[in-house]
């Protein structure tokens, strides 16, 4: 993100083009020691040679992703259950091993399937979880992923989040032109699909909370708009295209408003109310400096947003029903893309550090001291979003001319980047916690 002096070009900054590649590839930068478990092969019973899918090997990637883990090779283990009855405890202990997951698939129908683990603590000698989900072969992913969240929850105390969805922006060159493309995909990279294409920028996505629509910003006829779109029809409809800025939409906990940006050809950016289905505004700022990019409290009584107005880009709250908008940031600056997390413990933002731009957050908890702690490390780091468990970031940085994107836990201990190849992905946004 360049250095902005004013916070019009913050929001509206457009992105730098080049060849785009929609799939991500997860790549651990930084993380803890992790620990050591085992992931044994899956069991197959059906017609085919091997089932639909590897379903071990996608928990264990998922695991591997987290930063926490180390699954052991294949090659290693000393031997390879689909039974629980069937783990030598003993076996998995001279290995040091931690955990142990065991499982099948079992093809039941022409495309039906049933797909079974157990997951087991090696030194208790005891199982800690066994589940068994239907499947077919448009499903038997998002079981994977389940089964690794399950798994996850129970090894660490926090829910996972590998059957969630991520939604970004791509920029690539196009025929001495550019085109923009929204694409939403799987957590990990996998199932990457365009949702939307333009020539025009298209910026700022929101996810729904029931995880069915994005909202965002395009500039199609050279105008800003604010669109809201269902992902499995394609249907999409204009909720703002009002002369000046329509702009930073974000959804409200229940799903029938959003917080926007708008401001006239001659008037500053505020914050207004939006209802989805009549399009009628409310304002809930009216300073004559810069207001922009609201976010929600997920109890749903506050705005969080960005203003200049106290000379520099700080970070406010008012409440929904109006009133006095209070400061909420001192700490640097330039601290701005206030966004919470589902839990309501932690801010994120973006922070001005030792001349670099970063994602940082504050504890909200304890409102009195609201401590500060910068987690990335990049000199250009925006766009930050929670994951829906409120433990993982993602958030836009650049390397070189490139803008990828990275993940690290609210505590910092643990980044990881996700590289697409060459080209520009910006605007990240994670989904909430999907329903099967």
């Amino acid at each position: 993100m360049a250095r902005l002096q004013v916070l019009s070009v913050l929001v509206f900054s457009v992105l730098v083009a080049g060849p785009a590649c929609a799939e991500l590839v997860v790549e651990i930068t930084e993380g803890i020691k992790r620990r050591p478990i085992a992931i044994v092969p899956f069991g197959w019973q059906g017609d085919a040679a091997s089932g639909p899918l590897d379903v071990a090997q996608v928990i264990n990637d998922d695991l591997t992703r987290s930063g926490r883990f180390a699954p052991i090779p294949t090659g290693d283990m000393l031997q390879q259950p689909t039974r629980g009855v069937d783990v030598d405890f003993d076996d998995w202990a001279v290995l040091g091993v931690e955990a142990v997951v065991v499982g099948s698939i079992e093809q039941t129908g022409e495309n039906a399937y049933n797909v079974q683990f157990q997951l087991f603590d090696v030194f208790a000698r005891d199982q800690l979880v066994g589940y068994r989900m239907p499947a077919s072969r448009g499903t038997v992913r998002r079981v994977a992923h389940r089964a690794a969240d399950m798994i996850y929850e129970k090894l660490t105390g926090i829910q996972g989040v590998f059957d969630t969805k991520v939604a970004y922006v791509t920029a690539q060159t196009r025929n001495g032109g550019k085109l923009y493309s929204l694409i939403v995909a799987d957590q990990d990279g996998e199932n990457a699909n365009t949702i939307m294409e333009s020539n025009n920028p298209i910026m700022s996505p929101a996810w729904s909370p029931d995880s069915r629509r994005l909202a965002y910003v395009s500039f199609e006829g050279n105008r800003s708009s604010i669109f809201v779109q269902t992902l499995r029809t394609g249907s999409r409809i204009q909720v703002s295209s009002r002369a000046g800025i329509n702009g930073a939409p974000a959804f409200s906990p229940d799903g029938r408003q959003l917080v926007v940006t708008l401001g006239g050809v001659d008037g500053n950016p505020d914050i207004y109310i939006l209802d989805i289905n009549s399009k009628e505004t409310r304002r809930l700022t009216t300073h004559r400096a810069i207001d922009t990019e609201g976010s929600w409290s997920p109890d749903g009584r506050f705005i969080y947003f960005t203003s200049d107005r106290s000379g520099g880009p700080q970070i406010y709250r008012v409440p929904v029903s109006g009133g006095t908008p209070e400061r909420i940031t001192f700490e640097g600056s330039y601290n701005a893309r206030p966004r919470m997390s589902p839990d309501g413990t932690r801010l994120a933002m973006v922070h001005l550090f030792q001349g670099d731009y970063r994602i940082a957050v504050v504890d909200m908890i304890d409102e009195k001291r609201r401590d500060l702690l910068v987690l990335s490390a990049g000199q250009q780091d925006e766009s930050p979003s929670f994951a829906p468990n409120s433990d993982t970031l993602i958030y836009a940085t650049r390397t070189t001319r490139n803008g990828v994107l990275e993940m690290v836990t609210a505590d910092g201990l643990i980044r990881q980047r996700l590289t697409s190849g060459e080209g520009d992905v910006r605007e990240p946004v994670w989904s909430p916690f999907q329903r099967f």
